[in-house]
């Protein structure tokens, strides 16, 4: 019984990332478009889609070998490498079809898929302490002020370099509440060495990884260089961010899961 439960599930999950990766793929043949090999950008875009689908269903199959109270944060894991997946491919689409960064659809990919990776730090800190939910607000007003601020400067709404302090305020005032606010301190106080390590990891990431992206829009927009080049060291360089803080960044959770729930059985 148990053993035909598992397959159900696992071959379910499976048709979940076969599916979606049949239904975009015929949509990029459809448009007749086709990724050429010297396409280094657009490379990176595909590389990255089937990373993303991959992850997902992992992160879903592995949501039954968590205790309950960890189901959560694997399942934010894997609609955070699902979401970004679907627009991966859209984006690559844009790419391929026109040689134009897809602005639009890389933010609204981050506005779904960042403050779900804030939740993470809520939702670790939930599973072992009450935790106020002054916190999660916090983080999600850092993380709007982030992405307004960085949009309005790719889109050409707000001159690049007043866009960029904007949003680089937004990321300090995360660093703040997850170094030294209240986030912090329950870590500090109330977290078990295993999650205390996990938050310690995120947070780095959340330093090292996410600096990618302001490194990314400077020579983007900020270097002078010429709009192709330009372009491709901007979609490059967010297109390896993404697999540190989404992917690495869900790992993490699904390790601390993991070894917190083999603890609690002991």
């Amino acid at each position: 019984m148990m053993f035909k439960f598992i397959k159900s599930k696992t071959t379910a999950i499976s048709s979940i990332g076969a599916s979606l990766a049949l239904v975009t793929g015929q949509a990029c043949a459809a448009s007749g478009s086709v990724l050429k090999p010297d396409d280094f950008v657009g490379i990176s875009f595909w590389l990255i889609s089937m990373a993303l689908i991959a992850s997902t269903v992992f992160f879903f199959l592995e949501r039954d070998r968590v205790s309950a109270k960890w189901k959560t944060s694997l399942t934010v894991s894997g609609l955070v490498t699902l979401v970004a997946a679907v627009h991966y491919f859209y984006m690559r689409e844009v790419w391929v079809t026109t040689g134009s960064t897809p602005t639009v659809f890389r933010y609204i990919d981050w506005l779904i898929t960042v403050p779900l990776l804030m939740i993470e730090f809520y939702l670790i800190l939930s599973a072992i302490a009450k935790v106020p939910a002054g916190v999660f607000w916090r983080l999600m007003v850092g993380t709007l002020v982030m992405l307004v601020g960085g949009y309005v400067g790719e889109a050409g709404y707000l001159n690049t370099w007043i866009a960029f302090i904007i949003g680089m305020v937004g990321w300090a005032y995360i660093l703040y509440e997850i170094f030294a606010g209240e986030a912090s301190k329950i870590n500090a106080q109330s977290a078990p060495p295993s999650v205390q390590s996990a938050f310690n990891t995120m947070r780095l990431i959340v330093t090292f990884g996410w600096a990618i992206y302001p490194v990314g829009y400077f020579f983007g927009y900020l270097t002078g260089s010429s709009p192709e080049n330009s372009a491709n060291a901007l979609n490059i360089i967010y297109n390896l961010a993404d697999v540190l803080n989404k992917i690495a960044f869900g790992l993490i959770i699904w390790q601390v899961a993991v070894s917190e729930t083999e603890n609690s059985k002991k």
